[in-house]
């Protein structure tokens, strides 16, 4: 493989958008999950679930500083690496890209808000309140941003003359067909996956032997948030494979090994390829492929076979949407269970394979993430702008790629590596059991 211009140039983008992706999704899903927390806590008047939302911002606090900063990478990258699709598409996608910083900044105004007027609200609703707007101005900036890489897939709202972008409707190229179905499948994962995560910890601090009132209600709230949110997402996922079928049939027909247009087409699990393009080794399920597709078991499926070659994404994309509906299958599995064996009082719901179920969860919803993430973006290759620019034609001839590929590498490794460690030490220097001593203590007096 050759490091070429155009090679970097992806390799730093790609490197960005996997760092940055983990803390953009724990952004959209902590401050629903905080709301969450405090309203149940209010609601029954019970400190341990006004505790967990007070940890839980706390901690998320962190990852908005780190999630800026590569953030703040991203829009600089895309000018500096891509600068011919910014030419064209810069001043068409510039109004959400306004936009996802105008919902941070009214995200980040009222959590300031949120954080400092704790115990100050007579009226405890009035403190919960708060967090609607951060609600809202995280999942705003999901939407936003989401909106510019629907752009990417099915583009629309300006003419291409002569290299130039015309009749531009900035409003249009946001409402893109992709937009409903990338904006729903985006939030409701977001909003699954950190749920998973505070589960998967949860889970773990009770393996480790902390099974007082706190940690139990906290993984009982998690693990019911995160089916919902698992259910939701599946759902999601659902609307897109429909629309993939229907506006880009390649990216699905890639992902499934889908080579001739036919119906009655069959769902294709795993597997491998030999040099004649041979399917072996694979889990079929017959028919399903249709079903997903239309909602027929006779809806036809188009095939591979009625794009060219050097517009066909890798089929290695397989993999990534099989890695990430399996680990989702799995999470609605696990926390099913878990809330069955909650409920049942013949199972026990503390058992340690079960809670490890739920503790590998955590790791495995991120890396679903991931996977999504490639399987959308190089499912569209060989474009940047789908039908307009490929990715080779927009990326940078200019040197000194592969020095800054070194340095963002080494920057993102520190800020990894000081994210975890602050977050460790500002939950361990005061543990949930400190804090509720301390908060007893101040009621009683």
């Amino acid at each position: 493989m050759t490091l070429d211009h155009v090679m970097l140039s992806r390799m730093l983008t790609s490197l960005t958008l996997a760092f940055h992706i983990i803390f953009a999704t724990i952004g959209v899903g902590i401050p629903v999950m905080v709301s969450i927390a405090e309203f149940i806590g209010i609601k029954k008047n019970d400190s341990h679930y006004i505790l967990l939302a007070r940890r839980w911002a706390r901690g998320f606090t962190i990852t908005v500083a780190v999630g800026v900063v590569t953030g703040t990478c991203i829009g600089l990258q895309l000018s500096m690496l891509w600068p011919s699709f910014m030419k064209v598409a810069g001043q068409v996608i510039a109004l959400p890209l306004f936009m996802e910083t105008f919902a941070f900044f009214f995200e980040a105004i009222f959590l300031g808000i949120y954080l400092y007027t704790w115990d100050r609200f007579k009226n405890k609703w009035l403190h919960w309140l708060l967090t609607i707007p951060i609600m809202i101005g995280s999942s705003a900036s999901a939407l936003f941003i989401t909106t510019v890489n629907a752009f990417m897939n099915t583009p629309q709202g300006f003419e291409l003359k002569n290299g130039k972008a015309v009749n531009i409707d900035p409003i249009a190229a946001m409402l893109n067909p992709a937009t409903p179905s990338k904006v729903l499948h985006v939030i409701t994962s977001s909003y699954m996956t950190s749920a998973l995560v505070l589960a998967a910890i949860t889970a773990i601090l009770i393996l480790k032997g902390k099974r007082s009132e706190y940690y139990k209600k906290a993984l009982r709230l998690t693990v019911a948030a995160s089916l919902i949110f698992s259910i939701g997402t599946a759902l999601a996922g659902d609307i897109s494979a429909k629309f993939l079928a229907e506006v880009q049939p390649e990216k699905l027909a890639a992902a499934e090994w889908h080579f001739e247009t036919e119906k009655d087409a069959d769902l294709i699990l795993f597997g491998t390829l030999d040099e004649h393009n041979q399917i072996k080794n694979e889990i079929r399920i017959p028919k399903m492929l249709s079903f997903l597709a239309g909602s027929s078991f006779d809806t036809k499926v188009i095939g591979l076979d009625e794009f060219p070659k050097d517009e066909q994404p890798p089929l290695w994309i397989h993999y990534m949407f099989d890695l990430m509906v399996s680990i989702g299958s799995f999470a609605i599995f696990i926390t099913f269970l878990f809330l069955i064996s909650w409920k049942a009082e013949r199972f026990n719901e503390w058992s340690k394979p079960l809670l490890w179920g739920v503790a590998i969860t955590g790791p495995l919803s991120m890396l679903a993430i991931e996977f999504g993430w490639i399987y959308a973006e190089v499912g569209r290759q060989p474009w940047i702008l789908r039908g307009y620019i490929k990715v080779a034609q927009a990326a940078t001839t200019g040197e000194g790629v592969g020095l800054t590929f070194i340095m963002f590498a080494i920057l993102y490794l520190v800020l990894a590596i000081l994210t975890c460690v602050v977050l460790i030490k500002m939950f361990r220097r005061k543990p949930a059991e400190t804090e509720l001593e301390q908060r007893f203590q101040i009621k009683a007096s």
